[in-house]
């Protein structure tokens, strides 16, 4: 069985603002926080510290008071930073009220030369592979955690069927089935160290971007129609994509660990897809209707943010340089961490 043990250290911080939400987390409950001033919505130093306030509510940090979690002085700069996010987010897709074209436009075919997965079938190395599941994997680590959160917000047949889809995420009940574990099987597979956020320190960042957006989304009531969006945009191009991916993983780190958990997704993900649209989705809107231009912004939202890492990878490697904060290739050695 595979460790998953970590010391869950807080991360180095990136600038100012992560450096103090890391600082005042290191005093007790009821210091007072900082404020937010002028800081990129999509910049190292914002995601990070975002993501560090996002923690306390996931498995949190060894040296951290746990009564952080509802500080309310953290949870008022939370705040400030989500709203930063969540405007920049807004400012940055079309929004609109067409729930089924924006589906559609999700199971558009793409070239096999396209993304990622075109490069890598085309150019890619296994230290070229191995480098994409390090970056996804501070996401895969807490895959299906946030729309947990969802999950008392529904009501009926959404409620009932997105549940069905959360009990295939984690495992059907089989704890080395869980998704997030057959990632960490994944991880040390291909040589990687599989504990919990064990490379956050060197994952910039653009999926730093993807994570926050799911913790804002499942956090918040008010955006849940948004997390179904989101939820069901990676169903929907997870069948694909993992098709592809296992390939790869086949020809370029044969471990079976790093092949099986895309296997594992190829036909659960097909009927998740048509689980979120028919019966979660379509549920949600008979019941709330007004929940259509949320759920286009959750989808719209995640391409967005998948394109701004695809293109953030793929810049990188046509230019022959690392995508991650550190140079070098990756190993399981231990990452450095604050």
């Amino acid at each position: 069985m595979t460790s998953t043990v970590d010391t869950r250290r807080l991360p180095v911080p990136r600038g100012e603002l992560s450096a103090a939400v890391a600082e005042l987390l290191t005093r007790p409950p009821g210091s007072a926080a900082p404020t937010v001033t002028d800081a990129d919505p999509y910049g190292e130093d914002l995601l990070l510290a975002l993501h560090t306030c996002y923690e306390l509510h996931y498995q949190g940090f060894a040296e951290v008071d746990e009564n952080w979690e509802w500080d309310p002085g953290l949870l008022r700069l939370r705040r400030d930073l989500e709203q930063r996010f969540l405007d920049a987010l807004r400012a940055d897709v079309p929004g609109g009220d067409d729930v089924d074209a924006e589906l559609d436009r999700l199971l558009e075919p793409t070239r096999d030369t396209d993304g990622i997965a075109g490069f890598l079938a085309e150019h890619g190395t296994p230290d070229h592979l191995r480098e994409y599941f390090v970056h996804r994997s501070i996401y895969h680590h807490i895959e299906a955690d946030p729309y947990a959160w969802v999950i008392p917000r529904l009501r009926g047949q959404a409620k009932a069927a997105l549940v069905a889809v959360e009990f295939d995420e984690f495992g059907g009940g089989r704890g080395e089935r869980v998704h997030a574990r057959l990632f960490a099987d994944l991880l040390a597979g291909a040589d990687l160290a599989p504990g919990y956020l064990h490379y956050l320190d060197v994952v910039p960042a653009p999926m730093l971007a993807l994570v926050d957006m799911m913790s804002l989304f499942g956090l918040h009531r008010g955006l849940r129609a948004a997390s179904v969006g989101h939820f069901a945009a990676t169903e929907i191009t997870s069948s694909p994509a993992s098709r592809r991916l296992a390939a790869l993983a086949r020809t370029l780190l044969p471990h079976p660990a790093c092949a099986h958990f895309y296997t594992e997704h190829i036909e659960a993900d097909a009927v998740h897809e048509q689980v979120m649209r028919r019966e979660v989705i379509a549920e949600l809107l008979a019941a709330e209707p007004d929940s259509v231009a949320p759920i286009v912004f959750g989808i719209q939202a995640t391409t967005l943010l998948e394109d701004r890492f695809a293109e953030h990878v793929l810049s990188c490697w046509r230019a022959d340089r690392s995508s991650l904060r550190q140079a070098g290739p990756v190993t399981g050695a231990p990452a450095a961490r604050g």
